[in-house]
């Protein structure tokens, strides 16, 4: 109620006048003292005016923001996103208020899903394992950039997504200027470094960290194009243009010359087959039975001491085809750099199994638990990069639980995917949950290969996967009791 008289007094003749008032004298203020500051003062009174009135607008607003965010530098220890992460700060705000406004804020639905116990578990154990944390200070930002992610991306689309027009408007602000990014960073790769391989990395703007948070980001977004093309039934001219965006974003994903995101996109192909037949339930155990088999082979006697790379034969390469042929000959440097990591990791959790080093603490720690004889010339990590898997990143930095949640929260994700899917009757329901699970499956691909899910992007991504999910479960549910006979 008094949002809505906030909102007609803002639309009168006297709330336009205050307005003009307030930025002239801002402007007079700025023209006066030369501070800048008194130039976003404006600004930053419509924001809040805006928040205020209609805060699920801003969450909109917070979807592109997160696309087109770029890191800024404030200090040397001290770095920010914009303009995503400030607005995520907010909408932790945000949700903390509104749950203490109402305490039945959240759809029962929710709350029971087992999903959300196992999120509500990690959250948990990831606050046990800053309070045991080696390195207490940059644990807290961890914790602290993981909740406004978890409220911003987990938490609100609870609170936002509730109709096929809602799910369609995500899709829009998320595609259309990230189609943009793409079609810039293809034609500068195109026209200035004529696709070399080396090159990609200068061609992607500081909007992205590097070529395989790119890829990532592009194999994430590939399952919900497919699925706009799908589900576009009229249109020549759409059903087109949406066909000859999945021709470009698979060349796109080509040039990226990010390996995980080739094999992401394949996966999610697996996935998507797998749930259309009621076979997803054995992917997982599968896939996570093969990875101890070949833990323990690898351990056993040390064999896995065999395969270290000839320093000498191990380099990157000029070509993605090179890259990939190497990549099985095991003369490729970052996957022999993977498995030096791979390693120190494995045995740095020996020592703390039960909380780990400390989120965001394995950098500081880990090489002294390195093999020399899987080092390679990038062992000296300048860019303070981390394990390249995140189950180890788990396990090294948060110890055993927080590893098994995430191998457990990722098993219950197909599971209940694959039981909505089959649950709805409609068409449009059925074919954007099998996008969600192909936008999930991509993201574990490439979190497999890297801990990505840490960053602004592709944790948004993630964790909207996860939360939309939870939405479609509650709807099939409820559709499914609206069909059944009085």
């Amino acid at each position: 109620m008094q949002a809505g008289l906030l909102t007609d007094w803002i639309g009168t003749r006297k709330g336009l006048i205050a307005g003009a008032v307030m930025f002239l004298l801002c402007l007079l203020y700025f023209g006066y003292s030369g501070n800048t500051i008194a130039l976003l003062l404006p600004f930053g009174a419509c924001f809040a005016l805006l928040l205020l009135t209609s805060w699920r607008t801003v969450w909109w607003l917070l979807l592109v923001g997160m696309i087109i965010a770029y890191d800024v530098e404030i200090s040397s220890s001290l770095a920010t996103s914009l303009p995503d992460e400030p607005l995520m700060a907010v909408f932790l705000v945000v949700t903390l208020l509104l749950i203490g406004a109402r305490r039945q804020l959240f759809n029962a639905d929710y709350l029971r899903n087992p999903l959300m116990l196992i999120i509500g578990l990690q959250y948990i154990w990831l606050f046990v394992a800053v309070i045991y944390s080696l390195e207490p200070l940059i644990s807290v930002k961890f914790f602290i950039a993981k909740n406004w992610m978890l409220a911003s991306f987990f938490l609100m689309p609870l609170l936002i997504f509730r109709e096929k027009a809602d799910f369609r408007k995500a899709f829009r602000l998320l595609f259309i200027p990230l189609l943009v990014i793409v079609t810039y960073i293809f034609a500068i790769h195109a026209i200035q470094y004529r696709f070399g391989f080396r090159e990609i990395e200068h061609a992607i703007p500081d909007i992205f960290y590097n070529h395989v948070d790119y890829g990532a980001i592009l194999s994430m977004m590939f399952p919900p194009i497919v699925a706009a093309f799908v589900l576009t039934k009229k249109g020549f001219m759409t059903r087109t243009f949406l066909l000859g965006v999945i021709l470009f974003w698979l060349a796109a994903i080509y040039f990226s010359y990010a390996r995980g995101a080739v094999l992401a996109i394949l996966f999610a192909g697996v996935i998507v087959m797998a749930i259309r037949f009621r076979l997803v339930n054995l992917i997982m155990p599968a896939f996570y039975t093969l990875v101890v088999v070949a833990i323990f082979w690898l351990s056993h006697n040390s064999r896995y001491l065999d395969f270290y790379p000839d320093y000498d034969r191990t380099y990157s390469h000029a070509t993605f085809s090179d890259h990939m042929i190497a990549t099985f000959k095991g003369q490729d440097m970052s996957s022999a750099e993977r498995f030096y990591r791979w390693i120190a990791g494995v045995r740095m959790s020996q020592d703390r199994p039960l909380t780990g080093v400390g989120p965001n603490a394995f950098y500081e720690y880990y090489k002294p638990y390195a093999v020399t004889n899987f080092q390679t010339w990038v062992s000296r990590n300048p860019e303070r990069s981390t394990t390249h898997n995140y189950f180890l990143f788990m396990l090294v930095e948060q110890g055993w639980p927080a590893m098994i949640l995430y191998a457990i929260l990722v098993v219950l994700y197909f599971a209940q995917v694959q039981k909505v899917y089959h649950r709805f009757r409609d068409p449009y329901w059925r074919v954007v949950t099998l996008a969600l699970a192909g936008v999930f499956a991509a993201s574990f691909i490439n979190n497999f290969f890297s801990e990505l899910l840490e960053t602004h992007k592709v944790g948004a991504f993630f964790y909207l996967s996860i939360s939309l999910l939870l939405v479609l479960n509650a709807k099939s549910k409820q559709l499914q009791r609206k069909a059944l006979p009085a």
